[in-house]
């Protein structure tokens, strides 16, 4: 899959080359050396240029050149590159060759001019060096404040569903009209759905703010099968790789959890056997959640299509930007969460 736009200028606005360095000395001695390594392209560029142009614009190399090694190296980088590729110039472009002895009479004030506008390309060069990293740093410190907060949110978030499933509980027992229990058992069922979702992104994903779908989706899966799927009924799934945001990811969990719910408590009537499949797939950069089963299709569409269920299943699917279809087809039951035309994936 192709890499987001911007993704190149972004490495390129980032790029230091005294960042793996440590100590003071050996990023200096960087910030030299690749001075060094850029006169050094600048001066081949030129000889290349000599053959067919020779002692034109002799130093009009010069200024990318500084440019570039002041902005990725520092200004000792800059001066570094200014006074081997000047000089460089100076001997061998300008006339007259081999010589630092100027034909022209204005040559010697051309010289200095040029040298000084050199100067002047590192001093904005690396203020604006500087200025960037700044903003950058501020900018890092910022976002990890707010992953902090985040999952901060998610861990309060978490607990406080668990707190809310357990006075469910404790009201339902206290009930004495067994068919209020019904209801009052979906409502915990769905509360501690929502806890579950932020527990595994909080277990598989704290430190990133990207969820892997294809790890978290197996996660969620195994912990569902384990706790509700029934002995009758055979689970499979089929997850393809792909990065989604984390408010994306408890979206589509919820979504999925809703969805299996549903095909277990319609699809398979009486202890009826059933399969109920599981799919994740990646097409032309879009996601779409599918959750089939082969139960009793057009018998339970009713059910299934309308109501609490239906109404979360609505909500999840605007949450994770996604559209969301339900309907029966002759050998049970589809509910599909598919990515609109607008949202990408990172594969």
């Amino acid at each position: 899959m192709r890499p987001p736009k911007g993704t190149l200028m972004q490495r390129l606005a980032n790029f230091d080359v005294t960042r793996q360095f440590r100590t003071v000395r050996s990023q200096r001695i960087a910030q030299y050396v690749f001075g060094v390594v850029c006169a050094a392209v600048a001066i081949s560029l030129r000889s290349v240029v000599d053959i067919g142009f020779p002692t034109s614009g002799p130093f009009a190399l010069i200024y990318p050149t500084v440019l570039l090694a002041t902005l990725y190296g520092h200004f000792r980088a800059g001066l570094t590159s200014l006074v081997l590729s000047f000089m460089w110039a100076w001997y061998f472009v300008l006339p007259a060759p081999a010589s630092l002895d100027f034909v022209d009479p204005a040559d010697p004030a051309r010289v200095a001019i040029n040298a000084l506008c050199c100067l002047i390309v590192i001093v904005f060069a690396e203020a604006f060096r500087r200025a960037a990293q700044s903003r950058l740093q501020e900018i890092r410190r910022s976002a990890d404040r707010r992953l902090t907060l985040l999952a901060e949110l998610e861990h309060r978030t978490k607990n406080n569903f668990t707190l809310v499933a357990s006075m469910l509980e404790i009201q339902k027992r206290r009930l004495p009209d067994d068919t209020l229990h019904g209801p009052l058992d979906d409502a915990v069922g769905r509360v501690r759905t929502f806890a579950a979702a932020y527990s595994n992104l909080a277990f598989e994903q704290a430190e990133q703010n990207d969820v892997a779908m294809g790890d978290y989706l197996q996660l969620l899966l195994d912990r569902l099968e384990k706790a509700a799927v029934p002995a009758n009924i055979q689970l499979y799934r089929e997850f393809q790789n792909a990065v989604l945001t984390r408010e994306i990811a408890v979206a589509i969990s919820l979504y999925l959890n809703e969805a299996l719910s549903n095909s277990l408590k319609y699809a398979s009537p009486r202890e009826r056997s059933g399969t109920i499949g599981v799919y994740f797939h990646i097409r032309d950069g879009h996601w779409q959640l599918t959750v089939e089963d082969d139960g009793v299709g057009n018998d339970a569409l009713q059910d299934q299509t309308g109501g609490l269920g239906s109404s979360l299943m609505n909500a999840f699917a605007q949450q994770a930007g996604a559209a969301h279809d339900a309907r029966a087809f002759d050998h049970g039951f589809r509910a599909t969460l598919t990515c609109k035309a607008d949202e990408t994936v990172a594969a």
